[in-house]
């Protein structure tokens, strides 16, 4: 569980730092209805960009940013309803935007659920402790900058081939960087050197969003929200949602599905993962080029037991649709096959994990056979913006992108996409992957086996988590009044 329990001593350090760095933190409840928040911090978010280090953009952690670089308030959530000329079914699909949060990812979020609680109650203090952010990519990029945002040192860590772009990010905003072996699928590497630091420096505090209870909560109180109002502003009458798709990851994206089976009962719950490392579908391990998730392991904040359909997807179609849905003349293909201005000037916002959920989205509506009165809903953690210099890579290995390549990816990776790797959930396959946990985290991280259990057969094990939300921003409230900003 979120440990809310007050240090009153390294409080006090807290809230002076507040005081010096003018650093007001927003709730959850304000971050879901951004309406909440006080006129005063809106009339200064009109002078400061999206990407600022000022620490007033912690309000804007949320998905219903205005869509602007500088100076945007709020709006609806920020998404993107596919076409079939796209997605080649009739079912409605929705993809929700993480492009326009201050990273340009939601991955800012979910660290925020992880940091905050620590700060306000003073068991993080920054003038004592560095904040460790362990990741694939966008995680120690949230993490950096909210520790920036709240007055903390930071360290982030990942793995050394991820994408140029993401070390030039964090070399403006990280206090420290580690760079550590193989690609996104060698989470093991990343978790070692956790345990290298705890050991080397005792101020070093390790925000693991792979079993950090604040990422599950961040995604099923406020992804959650947001995709819940998607859908009830865009599902017509008769209309029947049928389920949300997201990447394994971290599990914390996932926990959105929690929030939505609540709303939404007869719904399901997808993931997906790579095929070059299929560990869900068959406990198997492997590299693949789908960057910022992780895998060859199960997160400890995955509900399994709420987890109904996995789904496998090959990387090199999520490639080939990263040339498609980027390149010129793969904009001009999609013209002609009826693809609107509008949602061709939105498709830069698909980076390569979210182009993995929309394959996923797509595979789920083939399996299901679902019709125009079908409603799935996805996300994208991030934009292209973020993997220029895979673009550059591409090029560089399969020369310039042609019509014929465009027609290629079009048919050969979109409209062909079918059914194959995927695996519908019984009662047994849930409790495989959840029994998987084991080899990670009671033999290698030392959690307990106690807890394990409880995640499985305790059925209000995950519903504790989800009701720290009023108490966290009780807690935050509190600390607000205490640094006494006006």
């Amino acid at each position: 569980m979120i440990d809310l329990t007050l240090n009153e001593k390294q409080l006090a350090n807290v809230v002076e730092r507040a005081r010096e760095k003018n650093i007001i933190i927003p709730t959850l409840a304000q971050q879901k209805n951004p309406e909440l928040i006080p006129q005063k911090i809106k009339d200064e978010l009109k002078d400061i960009g999206l990407e600022d280090l000022h620490p007033r953009n912690l309000f804007r952690i949320t998905w219903k940013n205005e869509p602007k670089k500088h100076g945007g308030l709020y709006g609806n959530v920020n998404y993107v309803e596919i076409p079939p000329e796209i997605s080649g079914v009739k079912a409605r699909i929705f993809v929700v935007l993480g492009h326009w949060f201050p990273i340009r990812a939601h991955k800012v979020g979910a660290t925020f659920g992880c940091l905050v609680p620590q700060l306000v109650t003073g068991q993080f203090d920054p003038t004592l402790h560095e904040a460790a952010w362990p990741s694939t990519g966008n995680f120690c990029r949230g993490g950096a900058y909210n520790s920036a945002l709240l007055g903390c040192k930071s360290i982030a860590i990942l793995p050394e081939e991820m994408s140029a772009e993401r070390f030039e990010w964090l070399k403006k905003v990280a206090g420290e960087i580690i760079a550590t072996p193989g690609c996104e699928s060698n989470v093991k590497e990343i978790f070692d050197k956790c345990w290298e630091l705890k050991e080397q420096r005792k101020n070093v505090v390790i925000f693991n969003q792979f079993e950090e209870p604040g990422n599950h909560l961040w995604h099923y109180a406020v992804t959650g929200s947001a995709m819940v109002d998607v859908l009830k502003g865009n599902m017509r009458e008769g209309d029947r949602f049928q389920g949300v798709i997201t990447s394994s990851g971290s599990a914390g994206t996932t926990a959105c599905g929690d929030f939505i089976k609540e709303v939404f009962p007869q719904s399901k719950i997808a993931v997906a993962e790579a095929l070059q490392c299929p560990t869900l579908l068959y406990n198997g391990f492997g590299g693949h080029k789908i960057e910022g998730i992780g895998d060859k392991h199960i997160p400890w904040i995955h509900n399994s037991r709420n987890t109904d359909l996995v789904v496998a997807v090959d990387d090199n179609h999520c490639m080939n649709l990263a040339r498609l849905f980027n390149e010129e003349e793969g904009h001009k293909y999609l013209k002609k096959q009826g693809v609107s201005d509008e949602t061709l000037g939105q498709l830069p916002y698909l980076g390569i994990s979210s182009i993995c959920n929309l394959l996923s989205t797509i595979k789920m509506a083939k399996y299901y056979e679902m019709n125009e009165k079908d409603v799935l809903i996805t996300v994208a953690t991030d934009g292209m913006d973020l993997y220029e210099t895979r673009l550059q890579d591409l090029r560089k290995e399969f020369g310039d992108y042609k019509e014929v390549d465009a027609a290629k990816d079009y048919h050969g990776s979109l409209m062909a996409t079918a059914i194959d790797n995927m695996l519908e959930l019984t009662y047994y396959e849930k409790k495989r992957i959840h029994s998987l946990k084991y080899y990670t985290w009671i033999e290698q991280q030392q959690r307990d086996v106690e807890e394990l259990n409880a995640q499985w057969e305790d059925p209000g094990y995950w519903k504790k988590i989800h009701a720290m939300e009023e108490k966290i921003d009780d807690k935050i409230n509190e600390f607000n009044d205490r640094v006494g900003i006006q």
